[in-house]
């Protein structure tokens, strides 16, 4: 058996395999965010933990794992003291406090997009430790080590120090082109090389389940924890997008569109990131939108509903020329903004709440739209599969279709993202002898859906503008 386990925002999911790839068993458990201020967003890594240890005594066959992947939400800071303790709640990737930061270190280091592959943006792990040294001194003299979200996970399985290039590519500290850390970029941040883990490819072996975790869960033999991946990276092996030209949109509580790559291309000037795969000799182009799905979870909480599938029926039964900016949380992909909002336009006294729910269905398709124009400057499409939560909304699909004239591919297991690609990375761990590309098939079609004629040219192009004009309005809305 092999077991993925995705810690993702609002949730950690685990998935058991078996060796031809059936799913065993699943649980998860939710996760809370904080937002204790405006632009900060935060979770306790000690929650994380809390969280696995129940997600496992609700897994059913976890006594024959033979190996674990990993996958998890990329760009949190988790900051250790030499004692392996939490020194303050988790900076978040959708955490956009350490603006200036970002601009200070690209002045730091010239050049700096050939190393990392992108823009300093202000979710990326790098400027929030220049953030924490200007305002939480104390706590950044006491960092030993900083971790990714996963990465924590790992430690307390293992008491290792450890991670993998997709993961560490939403660091600003790796040279994405070689695959390693990038000292300049480290010394940028007023850290050095013993901070931060020893990075692997995705598909290594960095340690084994430790004795006390395999007697708190049940299990004898003994577990290989492999590298694994950044969730995106994890998702696309999930959903087999292994090759260059495949891709996949991601509808989770953010949005992603990712395209694989057999080279390292970066485009910095659209705000597209050029990472690392979590497979060897494989790269990936992706638009990073921040909020997808959590728009629909948002709606949900103020109108009171109780389920997405509720939603996505409202939706289903109108049409609407209301507009929705879905940037509750910024925007990365094209414009780098954390100071945007979210913005209902063309409200009126007749407006229902079944427009509402739609428009934020073909806001979050707007803004992929946006990220899909962006991608298209380097890159060529050849499918796209969707994946995550919002993969089980076929009406979504249809929305998402037609604005990006895209024909979707619907897969078995879609919504288990990441867990299913870290559980993939697991078992091909064991397969040293095996090609990737012949074992990790992309899983059976269940829908095609086909994109209608476009009617949403006009829409789109207000969408567009509506942003340019409220720039200047958002920082002075915080």
């Amino acid at each position: 058996m092999f077991l993925g386990i995705d810690l993702g925002t609002s949730s950690l999911k685990l998935v058991l395999i078996d060796g031809n790839e059936k799913i065993v068993a699943e649980s998860s458990q939710e996760l809370t965010v904080w937002r204790p201020k405006p632009l900060y967003s935060e979770q306790n890594p000690e929650d994380w933990w809390t969280g696995l240890n129940q997600a496992m005594f609700k897994l059913q066959g976890r006594e024959q794992i033979q190996a674990i992947g990993l996958s998890g939400q990329m760009h949190g800071a988790v900051l250790l003291d030499a004692s392996n303790h939490v020194l303050r709640p988790a900076i978040l990737w959708n955490d956009g406090r350490s603006f200036e930061e970002c601009k200070e270190l690209e002045h730091r280091v010239p050049g700096f997009q050939h190393l990392i592959g992108t823009r300093v943006m202000p979710g990326f792990t790098a400027p929030k430790l220049l953030w924490v040294k200007r305002n939480e001194a104390q706590i950044f003299a006491n960092i030993a080590k900083v971790l990714l979200p996963k990465d924590y996970l790992r430690m307390k399985m293992s008491g290792d120090f450890a991670t993998d290039v997709s993961d560490a590519s939403g660091t600003c500290w790796l040279d994405v082109g070689k695959r390693k850390w990038s000292e300049a970029m480290i010394i940028a941040t007023d850290l050095s090389m013993r901070h931060l883990p020893k990075v692997y490819e995705g598909t290594e072996v960095t340690s084994e389940l430790s004795r006390e975790c395999k007697e708190r869960w049940g299990i004898r033999n003994r577990v290989e924890i492999v590298a694994g991946g950044g969730d995106n990276a994890a998702s696309a092996v999930g959903i087999g997008a292994t090759q260059p030209g495949q891709a996949f949109l991601s509808l989770g509580t953010s949005g992603v569109y990712f395209v694989s790559s057999s080279e390292f291309r970066p485009n910095v000037p659209d705000g597209i990131h050029t990472f690392c795969h979590c497979l060897p000799g494989l790269w990936h182009q992706m638009s990073v939108h921040l909020s997808a799905a959590a728009n629909l979870h948002w709606i949900k909480g103020v109108l009171g509903i109780d389920t997405f599938d509720t939603l996505y029926a409202m939706a289903d039964k109108t049409s609407t020329k209301l507009l929705f900016l879905p940037y509750l949380s910024g925007i990365r992909t094209p414009y780098n903004d954390p100071y945007a909002r979210g913005v209902f336009f063309g409200l009126n006294a007749g407006t229902t709440k079944e427009e509402m729910v739609r428009s934020i269905l073909e806001g979050v398709a707007f803004d992929l739209a946006d990220g899909q124009e962006a991608i298209l400057k380097g890159a060529s499409i050849q499918e796209v599969s969707v994946v995550g939560g919002g993969a089980r909304s076929y009406l979504w699909g249809r929305i998402l279709a037609t604005i990006l004239q895209q024909t979707l591919t619907y897969r078995e297991h879609a919504e288990l993202g990441g867990a299913l690609g870290a559980a993939r990375l697991a078992r091909l761990s064991q397969e040293a002898n095996q090609d990737p590309a012949q074992m990790l098939k992309p899983p059976k079609v269940l829908k095609i859906i086909e994109p209608a004629k476009d009617d949403y040219d006009k829409k789109r192009m207000l969408f567009k503008h509506l942003y340019r004009q409220l720039k200047p309005c958002f920082q002075e809305a915080l």
